[in-house]
């Protein structure tokens, strides 16, 4: 078959970058080797300042630490407890134990520490168990990993003669935490079994996989320089790595796949690349500025721990779309010949159309797209219910792995005092010493709260601290009731009978205050994700139903993978810990996957469209719509899956949250929402799916999705 390519007069941003890379394609290619090698160096000889801030201005939590920070109070730090136990009493350990605490006393960032003999309350009613409290210099994401790690082998050093030493903390649960191993790795390996099982050669496999290792190298650097500017939280590096490996081969395999398409078609490679780019290039910049758009809604959280997070990784998305569009055309005009070869090869063997399978299915659906609808709406409903019951919150040692000393600590205290003793609540006073007994009183006659210590005032004497413990897990749903009880109910008419201020504090009501406040603020967050992101659509499909049906099946999606995650994390399926789902999760897992979402959608519905455009028969351009990206759609969403799936296989809970849920999200999006509810739901709108109100129409900009500057012609 020989191909006529024609090009258009004022060919477009897209065509213009595929042009100039293939013919200057080692200049381009050295380009991005030296733009992503100067970016890694020179993060690596800055390092990164990644830091958390989980600082939430207008709350009682933070309210509370601002308060005994500036009255000098040591409660402004966090603490860690040295948890012993002696099966024979501690008494007779009273020696060692004080040698221990004297050496503990001496360490860096330690600013105080209570032994479990200075007074009453810190040895078990059976005195085989006891704590000595740690008061550090500041919060656990300000306190240097290498000075917790001391106090950790001074302590565990103690140990022996029946003597066993545990500790437990957030500055200990921090030096404790891993990185993800092998899992990405694991992903990218995967991902590449995959496209070889695609393509049939380990060439075309792997250029989509070089096209995102760039993308994620340099962004990765990038980041890092960044974290010295912005505050940017410890946990983002495999969060990108996490997205910008799905997301880099996702889209390089998604012009790719067109690229090879326009070959089997008799186009030569630099036409099939200039055509690659111009049709199935534009549907990738959509999708990405899609996801790009969700990000920065983060923003609108106000949470400072997010916005760094959201920033970092639609930066991600962004370089992996620019290697994508710029990057991949060079590398394409090295290896297009040889690739060339093998596609006609394969050609030439015979088979059955490409397609065909995935044309069958269409037909099927649209002969009766009603059950198909109805069955697979049920379906993600379903699965979507669990998520009605969500708590959230944050994971505390209770959730570590029971051969951490973090766990190890969180059991010993459970046992020894009670399971709230691990969540106490710190009740700050501003008045005087009467005030603050009268607090006591109040809180010990409260249900809920097992007992109270006695307020110790700040260095200025200005200020004066309780810790009350509840009778409840740090987790329980009944200590979250437990803290809106006191600051609604308990505490308000006590402040007007003795004039004083109480505020309640500590790590257990900083954790409600922040799943409080994203509760609050994500109809805020959903308003515009999915205004924008609708907006977005209307102009590229100039329609009206077609906006309205993405945005309803992505949430459709994202609810079903949000159930799937209350029901392995919350509700302790498949052996998993049961605990809240972490308070980020919902908001971040929606950013992500209703941008992803829209890759598939955009890919299909474009390919949908253009068929439309040119034989203007609705069901035979969703046939054809579903037959040309039904392979592609499932290819790419087996990537992502794989990627994701592989940080399950991390340590950390936040991140297998993470994997569980965007995994199951794409699956349910690429096979149940692609390849069933769109073509059944296009089938019912018939012609009205491309419908858009004529004063409308002639006040919307056009935006043209399918590339026609460049076709080939048999």
């Amino acid at each position: 078959m020989s191909t006529l390519v024609t090009a258009r007069a004022h060919p477009g941003l897209l065509l213009r970058l595929a042009t100039w890379s293939q013919r200057h394609r080692w200049r381009a290619l050295l380009l991005w080797v030296v733009v992503v090698a100067a970016v890694t160096a020179g993060a690596q000889s800055a390092g990164s300042a990644y830091r958390n801030d989980f600082s939430l201005p207008g709350t009682g939590s933070q309210a509370a630490t601002d308060l005994l920070r500036q009255h000098g109070s040591a409660q402004a730090g966090d603490s860690v407890q040295i948890v012993l136990r002696s099966p024979d009493g501690l008494t007779g350990d009273r020696t060692t134990v004080e040698r221990l605490l004297s050496d503990v006393r001496a360490l860096p960032s330690v600013t105080d520490v209570r032994g479990p003999y200075d007074g009453p309350g810190a040895v078990s009613e059976d005195g085989t168990i006891g704590y000595a409290t740690v008061l550090m210099g500041g919060k656990a994401e300000e306190i240097p990993r290498e000075d917790v790690t001391r106090l950790i082998d001074t302590a565990r050093a103690a140990e022996g003669n029946g003597l066993t030493v545990e500790l437990g903390g957030d500055p200990v649960r921090g030096a404790e935490e891993e990185g993800g191993g092998a899992s990405e790795g694991a992903g990218m390996l995967a991902a590449l079994v995959i496209l070889v099982l695609l393509f049939g050669s380990l060439v075309a496999a792997a250029l989509p996989l070089i096209t995102a290792l760039f993308a994620v190298g340099g962004a990765i650097g990038l980041i890092g320089l960044a974290s010295h500017v912005f505050t940017v939280a410890d946990f983002t590096p495999p969060i990108m790595m996490l997205v910008g490996l799905g997301v880099g081969v996702d889209y390089a395999l998604l012009i790719f796949y067109r690229y090879r398409h326009e070959l089997m078609r008799g186009a030569e490679p630099q036409a099939a690349t200039r055509i690659a780019l111009d049709a199935a290039g534009r549907t990738v910049f959509f999708a990405g500025c899609t996801v790009i758009i969700a990000l920065l809604g983060l923003v609108a959280l106000g949470l400072g721990s997010l916005q760094g997070v959201a920033l970092a990784v639609a930066l991600t998305v962004l370089v992996t779309m620019a290697a994508s569009l710029t990057l991949l055309p060079a590398l394409l005009s090295f290896f297009g010949p040889r690739i060339q070869r093998h596609v006609r090869k394969r050609a030439a063997k015979g088979g059955r159309e490409e397609g065909h399978r995935w044309r069958r299915l269409a037909t099927a659906v649209q002969r009766r797209p009603l059950p198909a609808l109805l069955i697979a709406v049920v379906a993600l409903l379903a699965l979507s219910a669990p998520a009605l019951g969500m708590r959230l919150g944050f994971a505390d040692a209770g959730n570590d792995s029971p051969t951490s000393t973090s766990r190890k600590a969180y059991d010993l205290l459970a046992e020894g005092f009670g399971p709230g003793f691990n969540g106490p609540l710190i009740l700050v006073t501003e008045g005087d010493t009467a005030a603050a007994a009268q607090l006591r009183e109040t809180l010990d006659s409260t249900p809920g709260i097992a007992a109270t210590t006695p307020p110790f005032p700040s260095s200025d004497g200005e200020l004066w601290t309780l810790i009350a413990y509840p009778t409840t897990a740090p987790q329980a749903e009944r200590t979250a009731d437990l803290v809106h009880t006191l600051r609604d109910d308990v505490l308000p008419p006590l402040a007007d009978s003795t004039g004083a201020r109480y505020l309640v504090g500590g790590p257990t009501a900083a954790a409600q205050d922040f799943a409080d406040a994203v509760s609050s603020r994500i109809p805020l967050f959903l308003t515009i994700v999915v205004g924008l992101s609708t907006l977005l659509l209307l102009l590229v499909f100039r329609s009206l139903l077609i906006p309205v049906k993405a945005a309803l099946l992505n949430l459709l999606s994202i609810a079903a993978a949000l159930g799937v995650i209350t029901l392995v994390f919350q509700e302790g399926w498949f052996g998993v810990q049961p605990g809240p789902v972490e308070a980020f999760i919902p908001v971040m897992i929606f950013a992500i996957v209703f941008g992803l979402s829209m890759d598939y959608e955009v890919f299909l519905v474009s390919r949908i469209h253009e068929e439309w455009e040119r034989e203007r028969d609705h069901a035979h351009a969703v046939r054809e719509g579903l037959a040309a990206t039904g392979q592609v759609i499932t290819a790419a969403a087996a990537i992502m899956i794989v990627v994701f799936a592989a940080f399950i296989l991390s340590p950390s809970r936040m991140l297998q949250q993470f994997g569980l849920g965007l995994a199951v999200a794409v699956l349910l999006d690429a096979v149940v929402i692609r390849c069933l509810i769109v073509p059944a739901v296009m089938q019912l709108l018939g012609p009205r799916a491309w419908w858009l109100p004529g004063s409308l129409s002639r006040r919307l900009p056009r935006v043209a999705l399918e590339g026609r500057g460049e076709s080939a012609a048999g």
